[in-house]
């Protein structure tokens, strides 16, 4: 029987891979936006979609908790003052990834992560 195999290996032992998640992780919550590889890409996704979760409900619990995840206080800071009022009436479903083709050297499926109710600054039309 195949019991508590959730999750991809990515070819790194456990060390590398919590390290690995918290990067993306903390690259996502600071731009909103990554481009990365698409088996990367579904594993972080729930990842952080919990930690979105919590920035919910602004509670010292939920601070500390976030803070032991992602060790930046900055980044808890600006997801509880910006992130968590945001997506307080959504109930789940806080991230998109749109496949991206494949990349140059090895041919690995490439992903964007992006916010769903990212805010996309444009450039002006030439007049």
């Amino acid at each position: 029987m195949i019991h508590g195999n959730k999750g991809r290996k990515l070819n790194r032992n456990t060390a590398h891979r919590k390290a690995l998640l918290r990067n993306l992780a903390l690259a996502f919550l600071q731009h909103e936006f990554i481009k990365t590889t698409l088996p990367k890409a579904k594993e972080v996704r729930p990842f952080v979609e919990k930690i979105i979760t919590l920035t919910k409900k602004d509670t010292l619990t939920n601070r500390r908790r976030i803070a032991s995840l992602l060790a930046n206080q900055e980044i808890v800071d600006r997801l509880f003052k910006s992130v968590g009022p945001r997506v307080a009436s959504r109930n789940g479903g806080y991230i998109r990834i749109l496949k991206c083709g494949f990349r140059t050297g090895d041919k690995a499926p490439m992903a964007i992560v992006e916010m769903v109710d990212r805010v996309v600054v444009e450039a002006a039309a030439a007049e």
